[in-house]
């Protein structure tokens, strides 16, 4: 039977760039995917330019079969991607065309399958508990019998380089047993995830230099080197790479694909994704993240948000300088972004730079920039932390430009009086909060009392019904987020509070922080700020 082309296009067949999130990377703990949340993964995967994207084990699993009924039906269009089948080959003394398990794969309508296959002597007697050559035959017929019908068909050669070096022999003869039969790639797997790059790379040019066949990789990261052993495989000859989205997968993970796809792309030059698809990696990967139920890696390389990030003052020396001095990429190579982080650590450099990109020119008033540098270094030694808070870092350094310049100080659009905050704990073990508070806004005193399910929302609830009669935008804004913690004080006597609160409109999300002995206080002045960020947005828009 005449092969059937793939239903999508991978970008051309020198080298592949192959995803198993959705069957490895699902045996990580904690993730669940449901066969809705496996069609949006294929679909981003698929948009990124990945060239095969591995769905499942259908006829194993009864949400992977059903995931590749409906990806037939034509629920999953892939435009760059070849979907791919994953399962086992024939048992033993069954043929392959009789086999169950077989059957599913070509029930799928994948048109690429990949087969898992024993390569360590080992497991073949102790774990499929047949001999050698049945085991030989096993991957050879199961390979001619899906290739005959029209399949195109990887192995992946389990447990390979453990195989390999307690018996070479064997495991060579796996690999040259499915290569006769007609699989494509020979897939060499660090199942273990026990090899280090050097001698990996080693095994898989012996490989290629023995058997002549195209040699594939994938790697576990159980040592912390699946993405070095991935890249040092590819330097060695391999042409095929398996990765999963964010690293997701059993145990320590697998090679991660954004980390991997970053190095071929940046590092080697290679163009393994349609052009412009890099710059989709950071974007995808926090997709699939969410999809996942699975917070990003802030630190994740390439691709978190601390990838291109800068703390110290001597970084941001250079940075002003030229940014590659610092930064080993262009981060929008991968949609990523350089961020200046602020702490007491922060010299001039580090506020000129950050100055920019909240879009407050610090270097034209030096007087204003050794003041926020001063100011940044003192706050920080009393709690402060602005390195998540941009929202109140902008708010100071524009106060030290009104100041140095003799302008009205940027604060927020009221002042206060007083505020109150009573806790009631009734009878019936209910516990309410209601504040009062007492403002001067637009001229007007306005004295507002609103309860809550703590201080802190009774408090918010009574600034909202205080100011917005007279604050039009108010309703747009909301309170998303509320961190609070704990810090004791350089005397040790007592506790010093720091308080995180985000807030978000119909647009976009900001950060503010307050620290006081009071949480209530701490509370309020990150609430203040909130409230003055969001009208000088409002102020700016309108000028």
């Amino acid at each position: 039977m005449t092969r059937t082309e793939p239903a999508g296009t991978p970008l051309g067949d020198d080298f592949h760039l192959y995803d198993t999130t959705l069957r490895d990377g699902a045996q990580r703990e904690g993730v669940a995917y449901s066969v809705a949340d496996k069609i949006l993964v294929a679909r981003h995967l698929d948009e990124l330019g990945v060239g095969f994207i591995e769905g499942g084990w259908p006829g194993a699993m009864p949400k992977d079969t059903e995931f590749f009924a409906r990806a037939a039906a034509g629920e999953l269009q892939l435009k760059h991607a070849a979907l791919v089948a994953f399962g086992s080959t024939r048992r033993s003394g069954v043929a392959a065309g009789d086999d169950p398990q077989v059957r599913a794969l070509l029930d799928s309508e994948a048109p690429v399958v990949t087969l898992v296959a024993k390569s360590d002597v080992r497991h073949i007697e102790r774990a499929l508990r047949v001999d050698v050559d049945e085991a030989c035959a096993m991957v050879a017929d199961t390979v001619a019998f899906l290739t005959g019908e029209g399949r195109r068909v990887f192995l992946d050669a389990e447990h390979f380089f453990d195989g390999y070096a307690y018996d070479p022999d064997t495991a060579l003869r796996v690999l040259d047993a499915a290569g006769s039969a007609g699989a494509d790639v020979v897939v060499l797997c660090d199942t273990n995830g026990g090899q280090l790059p050097l001698g990996l790379a080693d095994t898989v040019r012996e490989v290629r230099e023995r058997t002549g066949l195209r040699v594939g990789i994938h790697c576990q990261d159980d040592t912390s080197c699946a993405v070095a052993n991935s890249i040092a495989a590819v330097q060695a000859g391999a042409t095929h790479v398996q990765c999963t989205a964010n690293g997701y997968g059993e145990r320590a993970g697998n090679a991660d694909l954004f980390a991997v796809t970053g190095n071929l792309v940046a590092k080697l030059g290679m163009e393994v994704l349609p052009s412009g698809g890099a710059a989709e990696l950071t974007r995808v990967s926090h997709a699939l993240a969410e999809i996942a139920n699975i917070a990003p890696d802030t630190h994740q390389a390439y691709v978190g948000s601390s990838a291109f990030a800068h703390k110290a003052g001597l970084h941001a020396s250079a940075i002003k300088v030229d940014p590659l001095l610092y930064n080993h990429i262009d981060p929008a190579l991968v949609g990523n972004d350089m961020r200046v982080l602020v702490t007491e650590m922060a010299g001039k450099a580090s506020l000129e730079l950050k100055g920019q990109e909240l879009g407050v020119d610090l270097a034209g008033n030096p007087r204003a920039l050794s003041n926020t540098v001063h100011k940044v270094k003192d706050l920080e030694a009393g709690g402060w932390s602005f390195e998540a808070a941009d929202a109140s870092l902008e708010l100071l350094m524009r106060r030290e430009i009104a100041g140095s310049d003799g302008q009205e100080p940027v604060g927020p659009p009221f002042d206060l009086e007083s505020y109150r905050v009573v806790l009631d704990h009734r009878v019936d073990g209910e516990v309410v909060s209601e504040a009062t508070v007492k403002v001067h806004v637009a001229g007007e005193r306005v004295l507002a009392t609103a309860e809550g399910n703590g201080p802190v929302n009774a408090l918010d609830a009574a600034l909202r019904k205080a100011l917005r009669p007279h604050l039009a935008w108010l309703d747009e804004m909301s309170l998303s987020d509320y961190k609070v913690r704990i810090l004791v004080n350089r005397q040790g006597t007592g506790a010093v509070t720091r308080v995180l609160v985000e807030s978000s409109d119909r647009e976009r999300e900001w950060t503010t922080v307050g620290v006081h002995e009071n949480i209530v206080e701490a509370s309020w002045l990150a609430l203040c700020d909130a409230l003055a960020h969001k009208a000088l947005r409002v102020t700016s828009e309108q000028v």
